[in-house]
């Protein structure tokens, strides 16, 4: 584990917790984003208001391997999700 110092405090450096993950190099899922950052921009930056196009987008990061396949429901999207 790394420490860092900055001045008299230390600081205790820990990786994300669901590990890291590759940039969207190729701009696979950039259309998502898009739609995710547009819809925050008209919104006032209320996320309530963006859900499903966050869903959209981690779908295409998922479907495209640029992060661990996740149950959407474990990342807050069960009511996004329609009844089978």
């Amino acid at each position: 584990m790394n420490v860092m110092t900055s001045g008299s405090k230390q600081f205790k450096v820990t990786p994300p917790e669901k590990g890291s993950f590759p940039l969207d190099h190729e701009g696979e899922c950039k259309l998502f984003m898009i739609k995710y950052m547009r819809c925050l921009m008209e919104n006032d930056n209320q996320n309530s208001e963006c859900r499903k196009f966050s869903k959209d987008y981690l779908e295409c990061r998922m479907e495209k391997q640029l992060m661990s396949k996740e149950d959407l429901k474990k990342l807050g999207f069960a009511d996004l999700i329609p009844e089978v």
